[in-house]
């Protein structure tokens, strides 16, 4: 079988929009900007971020960039999430773009490339199905879900911030995942694309593990990937990310950022109850199942990358 039908490695043509797409996207206005990409599930992880939100001395912005649904298959887990994070804004993810298809050709809809493990695709594949069966008892939610779209772009000062969940291109792309980030190969590329969508920040996530880099692209540009909001995102951490972007200092002590036109653009940890989520997901999850297999040692002891990998803020 080719590789484009494979489940869980496509990228439907329904997920491309490309950079330009962006440029003609309307601004919303926001002082404090919280983007909070791959929560999957993790409602002490939200607990943690609208508590964090209320520490900030004006108004915040919460923006889920998809992917906040996954682990969470259960009627009251989903109802949950979906709930709670709808009241504020928020992008597909793959998650809720393939809850909402007809089709199984995507299954997962990661695209993942051809480094991931046929067995983790084929995981996922399953871990979707399930969830899928879970959205299907809520139509009302996947009504709302409909009518989300696939990126948004907001004004914080004098910087103009392009979100989106996979790159510049495509729902599920992965040109800007840590790796590619550091290929020089891909930096025409790159510079192409945010000249295209006209914006100074890209803020991404989906695939899995942060990044922030800046870029002498026609003034400096900053790309702030935040990985994972829900599960760990360093070897030996507990907590998730989220990229904050604001025109003042954050309360909160940063991981690492950078300061781009007066506007602060920080990576911050979310601190949960680490015991309490593993106990919700392994409820859901038991020993063996396939989200077990696939992602219970990085929840207990994070992934193989350092947090200073994800913060080399040199330009390129």
């Amino acid at each position: 079988m080719n590789r484009v039908n494979k489940a869980g490695r496509v990228c439907p043509v329904r997920y491309r929009y490309g950079a330009s797409a962006l440029a003609q996207a309307r601004e919303r206005q926001a002082d404090i900007l919280y983007v909070i990409g791959g929560l999957y599930g993790n409602l002490q992880a939200l607990d943690e971020v609208e508590a964090m939100a209320r520490t900030e001395a004006g108004p915040v912005t919460l923006c889920f960039n998809g992917d906040f649904n996954w682990f969470n298959v259960d009627d009251k887990g989903f109802r949950s999430i979906n709930e709670r994070v709808l009241r504020h804004d928020a992008i597909l993810g793959n998650v809720e773009a393939e809850l909402l298809s007809e089709s199984t050709e995507a299954g997962c809809g990661c695209a993942y490339p051809d480094s991931v493990d046929a067995t983790l695709v084929e995981r996922s594949n399953r871990i979707h199905a399930r969830l899928k069966q879970t959205s299907k008892s809520h139509p009302e939610l996947r009504a709302a879900l409909a009518r989300l779209s696939m990126f948004d772009c907001y004004r914080i000062g004098a910087l103009r911030v392009g979100v989106v969940h996979g790159d510049a291109e495509s729902l599920a792309g992965w040109r800007f995942d840590v790796t590619r980030l550091d290929n020089a190969q891909d930096n025409d590329w790159l510079a192409g694309a945010f000249a295209a969508a006209k914006v100074d920040v890209f803020a991404s996530t989906h695939t899995c593990l942060p990044a922030m880099r800046r870029f002498a692209f026609d003034g400096d540009k900053v790309l702030a990937n935040n990985g994972a909001a829900g599960m760990p995102n360093f070897s030996g951490s507990e907590f998730g990310v989220l990229t904050r972007i604001a025109l003042h200092p954050s309360p909160q002590r940063p991981l690492y950022g950078t300061c781009l036109r007066g506007v602060f653009i920080d990576a911050l940890p979310i601190h949960c109850d680490s015991q309490a989520w593993q106990d919700v997901f392994l409820a859901n999850w038991p020993e063996g199942s396939p989200a077990w297999q696939s992602y219970f040692q990085r929840l207990s002891n994070g992934p193989d990358f350092t947090l200073e990998h994800a913060a080399s803020l040199r330009s390129n």
